[in-house]
């Protein structure tokens, strides 16, 4: 039987609850969110004659939870549209709907018996082979199954999303004794290719994988902060990106998760298990103070760190652990940051890192040492598989490295001693492993990813990598051209990819090269071009920095070529002989967002981010952006439309800075084609998904495209719109006087000159040399350099 998953019913219309229905909305899946009926009436609702009978009174709890979901930031939504697919309503009156559902997930509060009077009555209710899961963070589904049917036994198992379920990618599924095999296969499967998430399977042990080592890994710090000497912001400084973990590093993310929260669990744990760390759970003094004096982080006002405004400046206090009192100090600084500031790798900055003589080194030896120890401990305990661990770690705190591949990238062996001396000896297994003569972790053989298996003592392939591209793997045997910035790589099937490796993935001379030796190698021996990278973030756009240098020493002639070169590879992408398709993911902004635009066709990412935002920076975009918003608005424009309200509607687009918050809000802002670029949800699908689409373009006969010389322009008619209301918010003090040049500038370009008869067709060469023309003039002014100069060296945007 082949399972669809077409409507999910969500029981419990919490953060979770509401969490993820937003998000099994964003996909097109139809959903019932409810929850129970409020006691007694509001003064609000007496006042307006209702009653306990009222629907909108009985139905009061969810609408309320998902209305403050909706309004939360980031948003939960792809799009306000998607929210209509959610129907809310109570447990009393509308229960009995769950027949009709394919997937029925429990999110009630973490009580164990309300859970299991909850499912009592889904067992009553649901049809037979319908999934039931169980979103939990550590209590045992195993004891949620007590008196349930056989069904639903086979069908039932935890499902462990983690919050905000739209962003973090991990998804803990947790079996049943009783769980059958074809569900756990089915919702990995589903929930990697239709909620776009990293499934892990977890053993049902107290706080299952990632917040078993996640706890462990905060509260050993917890309780060690006496014996490193360092403050708040130097501890969050070495645990943030540095080693490949999130900006806000281990203080912040605890003020950001909430205190008691976090106590709660590692309470949770420590009662729950009795193995060597369990004195690690407990709560130090310093923080039972602050749980006590209600400074539980960010839902409180204060936390480890306090805002502060003085004389209108925003600043952070941090707590002193002695005398619990906030107090600013130095920013951080390490002397052995001075030796990795040039390497870009985390994992290569690691045995840098903790090979220093100093605190930090002191520091990372002592955490990532006891990290080691604890997670070889845990194995087979929490899950028979290496890979796991390090996934749950991946998807579920945004760690680029998980325990095990930090000790991969410190060396086994080498570590093993070093631990030895600190007397923190890993499990045994590590040591037969050794001894067997495996150095590593995982190896890359035969174009797939293994991992050592604990029990055979061989390396095993990690399940799951078949239908999937990586880049990481393909690298260390297909590179067909490469130089400092772009690597250009066989994917197989006659289709190349060119992949970015500058610093956010910026668009400067490096990467235009590669990217204009792609498209000539692959229109000499290839079917097609995808362009796509595994970084953060897609691409922040142009090299600003190489723009600022050329201005500011008035090298304008190079600077026009410069501009001519950006602009003439866009045209590439387009009038190649070959499709070309980018695979945008995160920031896709100016440069990266017109290398989009002038590709055949765009396979995003939903968590996309993709916007013109040169305007910010006192500039218009410049790599073909704006000519291009201006062939769209022509393309767009039909018989009886009122144009200057078409028009107005493209523009603001630019003249905002309007970034998507998601890849289908993209479609509204003009930065995709509706009935050609396509969004995908699973991350790890998308590479081999545009690869597809390539071989399809080839499948059907791709032809080169002509070049454009019929592109209708409004001139005037627009012109004059644009120029009046430029003025009237500059007036109105909405706008600066700089602002305003920058407007009209835009404005100019986008409407094809000064051109007196609307609908008047000119040519994509002649737009891109109105675009450099402004955008070359803004160049020179002394408040666009000012506006690129702050950018660069304060990394915020200048309004002058």
């Amino acid at each position: 039987m082949i399972r669809r998953i077409n409507r999910v019913a969500v029981l419990g219309s919490g953060v979770m609850g509401s969490g993820i229905a937003c998000h099994m909305a964003n996909v097109g899946i139809e959903v019932l969110l409810i929850d129970i009926i409020p006691h007694e009436l509001t003064k609000e609702e007496i006042a307006k004659g209702l009653s306990m009978e009222d629907k909108v009174v009985r139905n009061r709890i969810v609408n309320n939870s998902l209305s403050s979901a909706l309004k939360s930031k980031p948003s939960p939504i792809y799009k306000k549209e998607f929210a209509g697919r959610i129907t809310t309503g109570n447990f009393s009156d509308d229960l009995d709907k769950i027949a009709d559902y394919d997937w029925i997930i429990e999110v009630v509060v973490e009580k164990l018996d309300i859970k299991k009077t909850v499912l009592a009555k889904v067992d009553a209710r649901r049809k037979k082979g319908s999934i039931v899961t169980t979103n939990t963070s550590g209590i045992s589904v195993e004891d949620m199954i007590e008196g349930r049917s056989d069904d639903f036994k086979a069908n039932f198992c935890g499902t462990h999303f983690f919050n905000p379920p739209r962003y973090l990618q991990l998804f803990e599924i947790i079996p049943t004794s009783r769980t059958n095999e074809n569900v756990i296969s089915f919702l990995k499967k589903f929930s990697e290719k239709f909620l776009g998430k990293i499934p892990v399977i977890a053993k049902n042990t107290p706080a299952f994988i990632a917040n078993r080592v996640g706890t462990f890994s905060i509260m050993e710090l917890f309780n060690n902060v006496d014996s490193y000497g360092l403050t708040i912001p130097e501890i969050d400084k070495l645990t943030g990106p540095v080693i490949g973990r999130a900006k806000s590093a281990t203080f912040r993310t605890a003020d950001i998760v909430g205190l008691d929260t976090l106590v709660h669990v590692a309470n949770n744990i420590k009662e729950l298990t009795s193995d060597e760390s369990n004195d690690i759970y407990k709560t130090p003094d310093y923080l039972q103070k602050m749980i006590e004096n209600n400074w539980l982080g960010s839902k409180t006002g204060q936390g480890f760190y306090k805002k502060v405004i003085k004389d209108g400046i925003k600043k952070f206090k941090s707590i002193d652990f002695d005398t619990l009192e906030y107090k600013e100090t130095p920013k951080p600084k390490f002397t052995v940051f001075e030796k990795t500031k040039s390497i870009d790798n985390h994992d290569d900055r690691l045995p840098v890192l903790i090979s220093d003589k100093g605190k930090a080194g002191d520091f990372y030896r002592s955490t990532f040492f006891s990290l080691f120890q604890f997670v070889s401990n845990r194995i087979p305990e929490i899950t028979d598989d290496i890979y796991k661990i390090d996934s749950a770690m991946n998807s579920g705190f945004g760690w680029k490295s998980g325990p095990f591949q930090s000790w991969d990238a410190l060396g086994i062996a080498s570590t093993v001693e070093a631990m030895e001396e600190a007397g923190k000896k890993p499990a045994d297994w590590v040591y037969n492993m050794i001894g067997s003569g495996k150095d590593s972790f995982y190896i890359i053989k035969d174009g797939y990813k293994y991992c050592y298996d604990i029990e055979s003592g061989e390396y095993k392939i990690i399940p799951g990598q078949e239908g999937k591209l990586s880049l990481e793997i393909l690298r260390r045997s297909n590179i067909l051209w490469e130089n400092h910035d772009i690597t250009i790589c066989d994917l197989g099937d006659g289709v190349i990819n060119a992949e970015f490796h500058t610093k956010m993935n910026t668009i400067g001379a490096g990467v235009l090269e590669g990217l204009n030796k792609a498209v000539d190698m692959a229109e000499e021996n290839y079917k097609g071009l995808v362009i796509s990278n595994e970084g953060d973030h897609f691409s922040a756009g142009a090299n600003v920095g190489m723009i600022y240098m050329l201005a500011i020493e008035q090298e304008w002639e190079e600077l026009d070529l410069a501009v001519q070169w950006f602009q003439k590879t866009m045209m590439r992408m387009r009038y190649s002989s070959i499709p070309v398709i980018a695979a945008p993911h995160g920031m896709t902004l100016g440069g990266g967002c017109e290398l989009c635009m002038h590709s055949d066709m765009v396979i995003a990412h939903a968590e996309s981010y993709i916007g013109l935002v040169e305007f910010g920076v006192g500039l218009i975009p410049g790599g073909g952006g704006t000519k291009e918003f201006a062939v769209r608005l022509s393309d767009e424009l039909n018989k009886g439309d009122i144009r200057t309200n078409a028009f107005l509607n493209r523009y603001l687009s630019i003249g905002q800075a309007k970034v998507s918050t998601s890849a289908h809000e993209a479609f509204d802002l003009g930065y995709l084609r509706n009935g050609t670029d396509q969004v995908i949800i699973s991350r790890n699908h998308q590479l081999a998904f545009a690869k597809n689409a390539i071989l399809q373009f080839e499948s059907k006969g791709y032809t080169r495209p002509i070049p454009r010389n019929d592109v209708r322009v409004l001139g005037k008619e627009v012109l004059g719109m644009v120029y009046v209301g430029a003025d009237g918010f500059t007036t109105a003090k909405y706008m600066s006087e700089h602002d305003k040049l920058i407007a009209e500038k835009l404005g100019l370009v986008m409407a094809g000159g000064e051109i007196s008869e609307a609908l008047t067709e000119v040519s994509e060469q002649y737009l891109l040399d109105l675009e450099r023309k402004a955008f070359l003039e803004l160049c020179s002014t002394r408040k666009t350099l000012e506006r690129i100069q702050s950018l660069i060296t304060k990394g915020s945007i200048l309004r002058n």
